[in-house]
């Protein structure tokens, strides 16, 4: 599917004879990812507004808010690295291989949604290819990414409540919360392409089969 052109699909279209899964790529992979995703949500998740800020004068410039691009970047690319980091090393703690991309279809066709206006976007940015594993394994590997999402939504509360960063962190802490237990939801939901359903699948499976 033209959605989830990996970096393998890009290096044979260009006759590159270099191994897709070599731990590089998936720093490369990471970067891009990141870049992309913060691009998408810079106007969603915005940075504080500084005392001094002129909204005249960016409109004049037509400049692409790089503080804006930063924020979003830090609240929103960690949620997602950290979720499929933990597919890929709750897989290798098994023994099984697990390979990061970036899902380059997908990136790509949120940028253009992003860039026609259309206010929420859906895609999928990356994802971690293991091969088939049992049921309850399976299910333990598709259940690491939401766990995540739980994880990172605690710490932001409980850095949030004891303040336990600068002010200056509180916003990004705030962005966190918000987008890790959004999710953490969306992710257990039974629907199929979600960690969820493969959850609930693996787990009836291993129950019942």
């Amino acid at each position: 599917m033209v959605f989830f052109t990996t970096r393998a699909d890009i290096l044979a279209l260009l006759g590159i004879n270099l191994s897709p899964d070599a731990f590089y790529f998936e720093i490369i992979d990471v970067i891009i990812m990141s870049l992309a995703v913060g691009f998408v949500f810079k106007d969603m998740f915005r940075a504080p507004v500084p005392e001094n800020y002129d909204p005249l004068l960016e409109i004049r410039q037509r400049t692409l808010n790089r503080q804006n691009l930063r924020f979003a970047i830090m609240a929103v690319a960690p949620a997602i690295v950290l979720h499929e980091m933990a597919h890929k090393f709750v897989a290798l703690s098994f023994g099984i291989p697990a390979t990061f991309y970036a899902a380059y279809g997908w990136l790509l066709f949120g940028i253009l949604i992003k860039m026609i206006g259309i206010g929420f976007v859906f895609f999928v940015p990356g994802f971690v290819s293991i091969p088939p594993t049992a049921p309850l394994t399976g299910a333990i590997i598709a259940l690491a990414g939401p766990f995540m999402h739980l994880v990172l939504w605690l710490f932001s509360k409980y850095a949030l409540s004891k303040k336990l960063f600068d002010r200056k962190y509180t916003p990004v802490l705030v962005a966190s919360r918000y987008i890790n237990g959004f999710l953490l939801i969306l992710n257990m939901l039974p629907i199929p392409g979600i960690d969820g359903w493969h959850v609930y699948q693996g787990l009836w499976a291993y129950l019942f089969s």
